[in-house]
């Protein structure tokens, strides 16, 4: 028989969560279990996903800034279909292809650089960049910034800050370090040895949404400037209008060397990264003829890829969505901010764009502050949890924890969304805050509950190794 996908989706929708589970990831699996995520989402739709009852889910994730243009924008798939219907040769390597010069052109005109290699992911974008700045510098140490995320391949995830995604994956790159934000004193003394390629940050760190609220990132480009050390901007999650502005970096006015993107350059459809620097680094690295392609990525410019990024950059314009991103930001950070005079539980409302996180803290109520400890004495990230799970169960509202171990969740909406869904949001967000007042209630439930299955998960051996087993 003819391979027919929509008749094999019909038939086994529903078996989603099964098939992870015997083939995929079964951790994850019960991980979704147990917080109630595990939702079959049957349709998706600009700022919304649909259960098999119809019923919508308001999306403010949004796939971790990939859909920034929401789900299924018409005109990207129309792009898509467009691509196909031509013929175009794709991936003949030994040529240069239209599209791919197109997309350069196109994201170059939005930055003061002059280059752009195209990859796959932010990881690999990320990769790239650090082998850039040392091929540029002749200098192996890179810095970042604790706290901070970069991808999960091995020279990305050396530059991570975040110590729970590197455990257990060591030794890392040799020559990477980290240092706190806003410690120009330890980034001087470190720059002025002169062994350092580069300094790579986020903008906007996408674990906690931190940033600086003073000029540390314009002063750390300066100390680079004056010791021959490139200055990165990781805007992979943070770039094409996520903070209100084109790029994160434009909140401080900042120059980079190099900026890495990806997620929503891809429209949601075909992974798409880029790597754009000034042509002085990018000539270091393709320096001579038999180095034309001494860094290199097989699907890089692809035809699919280029297109949806084409249909991207198109979608963000024609539609104003940065303009939007900004003015629906300021109206979800007023209205947020306005619930933290009500509400003790919240310490923090900060964010750029439509990148917020509300940060909580133990309160001051006794019965409050004694389930808050029991909480915490249990699992440091449970209260988030106690947020986010019935946002979803009750509202159908998709946000997520903003990092391991913080009592912090993060929203990240697509830009297409208006005050309908903000106002949505704010009720559902306050609603669940009042049940957070209720003690036990959905508290002591819950911790009730993540104890349990702590205690009911035990590690056995199998033919396979060792693996995650339920007690029924």
């Amino acid at each position: 028989m003819p391979f027919d996908l929509k008749k094999i989706v019909s038939a086994r929708m529903g078996e989603n969560y099964e098939l992870h589970s015997h083939y995929v990831n079964p951790t994850l699996v019960e991980v979704l279990r147990i917080t109630g995520f595990d939702r079959v989402y049957v349709k998706a739709q600009g700022a919304y996903l649909y259960d098999a009852a119809g019923n919508p889910y308001l999306d403010f994730l949004s796939g971790y800034s990939v859909f920034n243009m929401g789900r299924n924008h018409p005109v990207i798939k129309q792009a898509i279909r467009d691509v196909l219907d031509l013929d175009l040769p794709n991936m003949v390597q030994l040529d240069c292809s239209l599209l791919s010069g197109l997309l350069a052109e196109a994201l170059l005109k939005k930055t003061n650089l002059e280059a752009a290699f195209f990859c796959n992911s932010g990881t690999e974008a990320v990769e790239g960049a650090i082998k850039f700045a040392r091929a540029a510098t002749g200098r192996a140490k890179v810095l970042s910034l604790r706290s901070s995320y970069h991808g999960l391949s091995y020279g990305s995830l050396s530059v991570t800050g975040s110590g729970n995604f590197r455990e257990g994956f060591g030794p890392l790159l040799p020559h990477t370090e980290q240092i706190a934000m806003g410690d120009l004193i330890a980034l001087r003394r470190k720059l002025k040895r002169e062994d350092v390629a580069a300094v790579l940050v986020e903008p906007v760190q996408g674990k906690g949404v931190n940033y600086p609220d003073d000029d540390f990132y314009l002063q750390a480009q300066e100390f680079c400037r004056a010791h021959g050390t490139l200055f990165i901007c990781d805007e992979i999650q943070t770039g094409l209008g996520r903070t209100g502005k084109w790029w994160g970096y434009q909140h401080w006015n900042l120059d980079p060397d190099i900026v890495t993107v990806a997620k929503s350059l891809s429209g949601g459809f075909v992974p798409c990264g880029a790597i754009l620097t000034r042509r002085v680094v990018y000539q270091k690295v393709f320096s001579r003829l038999d180095r034309c392609v001494v860094h290199s990525s097989t699907f890089g410019r692809n035809n699919l890829a280029m297109t949806c990024g084409l249909a991207t950059l198109s979608v963000l314009e024609d539609e104003h969505l940065v303009e939007n991103s900004a003015r629906m930001g300021q109206l979800l950070l007023a209205k947020l901010t306005q619930l933290q005079q009500k509400h003790t539980l919240i310490k923090a409302v900060r964010g750029k764009g439509l990148m917020i996180a509300i940060e909580f803290h133990e309160p001051p109520q006794l019965g409050l502050k004694l389930a808050w400890r029991l909480m915490h004495s249990i699992d440091q990230g449970l209260f988030a949890q106690l947020v986010i799970v019935p946002l979803l169960s009750r509202y159908r509202v998709l946000t997520q924890v903003a990092g391991h171990n913080m009592d912090v969740i993060k929203i990240l909406p697509p830009f297409i969304i208006g005050e309908k869904e903000v106002d949505h949001f704010v009720y559902a967000f306050e609603q669940t805050l009042e049940g957070c007042y209720r003690f036990p209630g959905p508290i002591l439930e819950i911790a009730r509950n993540t104890a349990r299955r702590q205690r009911t998960h035990v590690y056995s051996k199998n033919g396979n190794g060792q693996r995650l087993e339920s007690l029924k």
